[in-house]
């Protein structure tokens, strides 16, 4: 399994690039999943928390990335060369983000660091 933590332009182009990896739609007409990797969209990250008063109110508004996060665990799709380098899937890597830590998700306890493309 390696991680891979992305940033796109929209929630939209995100799914995109999600539904390449491979759908199918079921009798009920339902759309689901046919690769074998885990997916979670984390959205418009906050970068700054806000700051609320006693009655919770908002008095200072969290500030939110203008991308939309998603983190992805590769159980199929990631790419070894040659040189046995493990690279993205063909089209993620232009999306790519390299953190430090975990960030504000991480998967079944793995650390990123140690299991990043």
């Amino acid at each position: 399994m390696k991680i891979g933590k992305y940033a796109f332009d929209s929630r939209e182009q995100a799914q995109s690039k999600i539904d390449a990896l491979g759908t199918a739609t079921d009798e009920d007409g339902n759309e689901y999943a046919t690769h074998k990797n885990t997916i979670v969209q984390l959205g418009n990250i906050v970068l700054e928390q806000g700051e609320y008063n006693e009655e919770g109110e908002e008095v200072t508004a969290p500030v939110l990335s203008d991308s939309w996060h998603i983190d992805v665990c590769w159980k199929d799709e990631y790419v070894t060369d040659e040189e046995e380098e493990v690279s993205h899937p063909y089209g993620w890597k232009s999306y790519a983000i390299d953190i430090e830590g975990n960030g504000v998700h991480s998967f079944y306890g793995l650390d990123y660091d140690s299991h990043k493309i």
